[in-house]
Order: structure tokens, then sequence, then C-alpha cells
């Protein structure tokens, strides 16, 4: 057995999301949320397993609209298996009962009475004392190509819902991520994230959420080029161009990031179900991955002084739209939970 015991933080968990997202009558079906426990709480390597998983708020794993007895089985069952809760996701899009952040005033009340609901929900499983640290994830509700009719303006009113949003947050004791990603309209390039979370001003409130594979597509100006910090015909072998990009995008977004994804990205799009195209996740070990995963998440994880930010408690891999098989092969969590380590080896703090 090896010795992993220097850096006991951040904790290591699983998202249970990717058993949901891109699922359903248009693609595969769900993976249930007991399932994706079972194979959470079962992966191991070297003695160390996962301390616990991050959830979707949304059916079939845990409905908007639990009840407390709902919530308390839920605690009894992730803690069942020896794990926490961490991060959790509200629904805030249209087809789960949400609303675009940019859209109508109707609209946009429900975008906010989705994440009341949401921050409702974390607040609960911190007092059931199965969710001891973690954020609630949001992002804008919206698409590139909506957003881009009135870029100023849309941006101005996402500004204001996600404003209203860190309110309700700070009532519930509550913080907010929001989620960078290019199917996302007004956080579709970093630049734009990094402007967003400045008109907003609620640092106390409303941080980033890095997730490695979404954030490699920011360098490569999908749905923004004119705010590419790779050029159009990179050579991927080109390290030095590539850390300059690298340091660029992370030493803007890095003081707002407050939860952060391990993952792997392939350099393209991929879309499932009804999930718009967005970075691909690959397999740690896919041969085909761009990033060398435990140096890249050290721009994420240490200061510009090279020093552990120790900015959350627990990290956590996200490989959405995988497929049901890939997901049912238990050595799939095992290499997943191997990069996890690795990367908490080397830029973790006790």
């Amino acid at each position: 057995m090896s010795d992993h015991t220097a850096n006991p933080l951040p904790k290591l968990h699983n998202a249970a999301w990717p058993g949901v997202v891109g699922k359903g009558p248009d693609s595969e079906p769900p993976i249930d949320l007991d399932t994706m426990l079972d194979l959470t709480a079962a992966a191991e390597v070297d003695g160390i397993k996962f301390d616990g998983t991050d959830l979707f708020l949304f059916d079939p794993h845990v409905s908007i609209d639990s009840s407390d007895d709902d919530l308390k089985q839920l605690a009894e069952k992730v803690q069942s298996r020896n794990l926490v809760i961490g991060s959790v996701v509200a629904p805030v899009w249209p087809p789960t009962g949400g609303g675009s952040a940019m859209g109508s005033d109707e609209e946009r009340g429900q975008f906010l009475e989705q994440v009341r609901k949401g921050c409702g929900i974390a607040k609960k499983l911190r007092e059931l004392g199965v969710r001891p640290y973690g954020v609630v994830r949001i992002d804008s509700a919206a698409g590139p190509g909506e957003w881009i009719e009135d870029p100023e303006g849309n941006q101005a009113k996402i500004a204001d819902t996600f404003k209203q949003a860190a309110d309700i947050a700070a009532d519930h004791g509550e913080r907010l991520a929001a989620e960078g990603e290019i199917c996302w309209g007004g956080m579709h390039s970093w630049k734009r994230m990094v402007q967003l979370l400045e008109l907003v001003d609620r640092p106390d409130v409303l941080g980033f959420q890095a997730d490695m594979s979404h954030t490699l597509l920011y360098l490569m100006g999908y749905n923004a080029p004119e705010d590419r910090l790779l050029p159009e015909d990179f050579d991927w072998n080109d390290e030095a161009t590539f850390d300059a990009a690298y340091k660029t995008l992370t030493d803007a977004l890095r003081p707002w990031t407050i939860d952060f994804h391990v993952a792997q990205n392939d350099g393209t799009v991929h879309g499932t179900g009804s999930h718009d195209k967005t970075g691909r996740h690959c397999l740690p070990k896919d041969p085909n991955g761009k990033l060398d995963i435990v140096k890249r998440a050290g721009y994420w994880l240490r200061d510009e002084n090279g020093n552990p930010t120790k900015k959350f408690q627990h990290i956590c891999w996200d490989g959405c739209m995988f497929s049901n098989e890939v997901m049912m092969n238990p050595q799939t969590w095992n290499d997943i939970l191997e990069a996890m380590i690795n990367v908490r080896d080397a830029h973790g703090w006790s």
C-alpha cells in the first residue's frame, strides 16, 4: 500500500449526475442514484476510497421538491455507504421548472425559485449532518445564441438575476458557484465569465465552478472566437504556448474559484440526449486527452506563488455523458479515483 496520508485535504468526491445528464428517452436510460452511490463506494485504490458524492437535485436522483422525510432518507442512504454530500446542482433550466436568467420577469422568477429550493435542500442536508461542505451550483440557463442578440443587455440581466440569487443563498447560509461552460450564454467565454462575476460583485456568496474539461474549451474559443487563447492551428505538442494560455485563463478565474472538478478532455465538443454540445469529458487514461491532469490541476489549486489556495474542502470528478457501459465498469471508477488521489498528493494540504 502506498502512503497517501500526507495530504488529507481536499476530500475526494465523485459526481452522481453523470447517471442523469445527457440520458433519457432520446439517449440511454438514466442510471439510478443507488447504483451511482454503490459504484462510488466500491472504488478503492491503495486503500483510499471516495469520501463523498456531489448531487444533481433533479429526478430521478433527488427531486427539487423533496420533503423533509425524503431528505432524511437520502442522508441515511449516503451515510450507510460511508459517504457524505458536498456540492449540489440546482435545476435552473426551463425544462426542469426553472427559467432563463436573462429572460422575462416570469422566467427569471422561475430561475430564482429553483435556486431557493436548491438552497433550502442544501441547508437541510447540512442540518442532517450529511453535508459538511460544498456549494450550490448554477448557470445562466440560456444559450450563447440567444445571448448574442444583445450581449451587454443580456449580461446585465444575468448579473441582476445572480445578485438576487446571491441574496437567497446568503439567507440560507449557502454559497453559489457559477459553472463556466461554453453552452451557457454570458458564461461561454472566460472573459465574459470574469465580467459576469465582477458585475455581480458578491465574492462572499457567488464564485466560480471550474471544470478542467469545460475550461479547456475556453482556450479554444468555442462559441467565443474573439476570446480564444490558443491559435486555430494550435499544435498540442507546443507546451510553451499552452502553458502561457493556461496561465492567463487560470490567473483570471482562480481568484473566483470556490468549486473544482477534476476532468479530462480531448479538445472536442460533445452532446447527448437534450444536452447542448460542450467540452467532451474523457476517461483519465484516454490517449486522446489533451490535459496533463495533475499538472493542470495545480494551476487551479495553487496560487501565483505556488501555495495551495485551500479555498474549498473537496474536489469532484466530473464525467458527464460517459456511456452507461463505461459507467457500469468498476475499473472506470478506480481509474478516476487514482487520478483524484494523484492530484491531491501533488497539490493537497493538511
